[in-house]
C-alpha cells in the first residue's frame, strides 16, 4: 500500500511550552494537595484510549472541586501563558487530552454532583464529572432517564466536549440535541453561562452549541443542563443473525426508511461476534448480527418488533432471540459495549487504532462493505461495530505496537475509510471527535475556508492559545 496522506497525524507535533516553577508554586499554594506533580499521576492524565505513544505528560494535575477552582487554575495558567487540558475519565479515542504542548491538566472527576432535577420540565443540571451511568442511577426514581450512551461510562462534561452520541442516537439524537445550557470557564478565567432550561431560544448567538463539540479548545465546561426523557413503558431487545453484512445493513436501511421508531440498532460483524463470545462467555451465532431495541407502549413495542422481524426475514434474518427482562437486555448490551475490549483480548499485547465515520443511510452498505473488504484483504485483525441506524460505524485495527508496517497499513486503511465516507456525502467522525488524529480529515471535509473561520473564533476567544492547544486544527 502507498503511504497514507495523513500518516503524519500518528506522530503528533510536540512543541512543549515552558512551565515556570513559579506557576507550579502558585498552584500548590492555591490547591495544596489537590495539585499533584507526581509522575504516576501526570502519566495517568497524559494518555487516553488512542494509540498515540511517547507523548510527554502534563507538568501538573489540578483536582478541581468546584467552578471557582477551575477558574483559579485557568487564571493562573493564563497569567503564565501555559496550556490547560480538561480531563474527565480518559476514555477519548483521538488523542484529545494529550499534552502535546505541555501544560497542566484539570481533573474534573471530583465535580460529580447532580445539582438540580426538574422532573416537570424534563431537565437535569449536573457537574461535568458526573458519568452517564451515575446520572441514570440517581434519577431512575423520577421515572426519567438520559439516553445518550457512547458505550464507555464517560463523563457528561467529556461527552459534551466531544459532542458524543452512541447507541440510542437513532431515536434520541446526540449531545448536540440534548444539551440545553452550560456554565463555562473561558480562557481568561471568567465564568459565563450559555442557554437556559427553556426548550428553545432565539436570543443571540448559539454559544451552547459552539461549546458542545469544541473539545476543550474554547473553555472548560463546569456545569451542564440536559434534556431528560420518560422511561419507556415497555422495552424489548432482540438479536438477529444474517447471512452477510450486506443483508444486515440493507435490513437496517429498510427499517429506517419505513420510519419505524426503533430506539437502537447495532451492527456487529461475524469476526467481532466471535471475539465478543470469547470475551463475554456467550454463544451468539458467529454471523453478521443486528442488536435492536424497541421503546414505547406494550402494544407499540409489539407492533414495532413484529414489523422489524418481518423485514429481517426478507433479508435472510434468522434466529431472532428476544430479551424482554432487564437482566436479558443487560446481558446483550453489556456484550456489545465490551466489543472494544473483546477485540483487544483477541490479540494479546495489541493496540487498537480506532476510527469512525458516518454517512447518509442510503450509502451505508457501500461504506461498510468496501471498508470491511479492504481490512480483510490487508490481513490486519480488526473489529467492526456500528450504530447503523444513523449511518455511523466504527472500525478498530488491532496492530502490533512495535510493527511500523502494521501501523502504516492501519493508517492507510483508516485514510481510505474516511475518504470513502466523505465521497459518499458523510463525515470523517460521527462521534469520536477530531482531536489529533483527524485534523487533516477535517480540512478535507469542511474546506480550508471553514477551518480558517474556526481558527478566527479560537483566536478571538483564546488569544493566548492555552485551551487544549493543537487539537482540531493547528494555529
Amino acid at each position: 500500500m502507498n503511504a497514507p496522506a495523513h500518516a503524519q497525524q500518528f506522530q503528533p507535533d510536540i512543541h512543549l511550552r515552558a512551565v515556570p516553577p513559579a506557576l507550579i508554586d502558585a498552584l500548590k499554594a492555591r490547591f495544596g494537595e489537590s495539585c499533584s506533580t507526581a509522575l504516576v499521576v501526570r502519566e495517568q492524565h497524559g494518555r487516553d484510549e488512542s494509540a498515540y505513544t511517547s507523548v510527554p505528560p502534563p507538568s501538573a494535575v489540578v483536582f478541581a472541586d468546584n467552578t471557582a477552582d477551575v477558574a483559579a487554575a485557568v487564571q493562573l495558567a493564563s497569567q503564565y501563558e501555559v496550556p490547560v487540558i480538561p480531563f474527565g475519565v480518559g476514555s477519548s479515542l483521538e488523542g484529545h487530552l494529550l499534552a502535546i504542548q505541555g501544560g497542566i491538566s484539570i481533573d474534573l472527576g471530583r465535580m460529580n454532583r447532580i445539582l438540580a432535577v426538574n422532573a416537570e420540565d424534563l431537565t437535569v443540571t449536573v457537574q461535568p464529572g458526573v458519568t452517564r451511568k451515575q446520572l441514570n442511577d440517581e434519577i431512575k426514581s423520577t421515572g426519567l432517564f438520559f439516553p445518550i450512551d457512547p458505550g464507555a461510562d464517560a463523563t457528561i462534561g467529556g461527552m459534551s466536549a466531544t459532542r458524543a452520541s452512541g447507541t440510542n442516537a437513532v431515536r434520541y439524537g446526540t449531545m448536540r440535541e440534548n444539551v440545553l445550557a452550560l456554565e463555562v470557564v473561558t480562557a481568561s478565567g471568567d465564568v459565563i453561562r450559555t442557554g437556559t432550561r427553556a426548550k428553545k431560544s432565539s436570543a443571540g448567538y448559539d454559544l451552547t452549541r459552539l461549546m458542545v463539540g469544541s473539545e476543550g479548545t474554547l473553555g472548560v465546561i463546569t456545569e451542564i443542563t440536559l434534556k431528560l426523557y420518560p422511561l419507556p413503558e415497555a422495552i424489548s431487545a432482540a438479536v438477529c443473525s444474517f447471512p452477510s453484512i450486506e443483508a444486515a445493513v440493507r435490513c437496517t436501511i429498510q427499517i429506517i426508511q419505513m420510519g419505524i421508531p426503533i430506539a437502537r440498532v447495532e451492527l456487529i460483524d461475524a469476526n467481532t461476534v466471535r471475539a465478543v463470545n470469547a470475551h463475554s462467555k456467550l454463544s451468539l451465532r458467529e454471523e453478521a448480527m443486528l442488536l435492536m431495541e424497541f421503546h414505547g407502549s406494550p402494544a407499540g413495542v409489539k407492533e414495532q418488533a413484529e414489523t422489524v422481524q418481518e423485514i429481517a426475514g426478507e433479508f435472510g434474518g434468522n434466529a431472532f432471540e428476544w430479551a424482554s427482562t432487564p437482566e436479558e437486555r443487560t446481558r446483550l448490551w453489556s456484550a456489545r459495549h465490551m466489543a472494544y475490549f473483546a477485540g483487544l483480548q483477541s490479540r494479546p499485547g495489541c493496540r487498537a487504532i480506532t476510527t469512525d465515520a458516518c454517512v447518509p443511510i442510503s450509502q451505508l452498505a457501500t461504506a461498510v462493505l468496501e471498508s470491511v473488504a479492504e481490512v480483510e484483504a490487508s490481513g490486519i485483525p480488526y473489529f467492526m461495530v456500528g450504530h447503523v441506524g444513523d449511518g455511523n460505524f466504527h472500525m478498530g485495527y488491532l496492530i502490533d505496537p512495535d510493527s511500523a508496517s502494521e501501523r502504516a497499513t492501519a493508517e492507510q486503511l483508516n485514510h481510505q475509510l474516511v475518504q470513502r465516507a466523505l465521497r459518499l456525502g458523510g463525515t470523517c467522525t460521527g462521534e469520536h471527535g477530531v482531536g489529533l488524529h483527524k485534523m487533516g480529515f477535517l480540512v478535507d471535509e469542511t474546506g480550508a475556508g471553514a477551518v480558517d473561520m474556526m481558527r478566527t473564533i479560537k483566536r478571538a476567544l483564546d488569544p493566548k492559545n492555552i485551551m487544549n492547544p493543537g487539537k482540531i486544527f493547528a494555529l
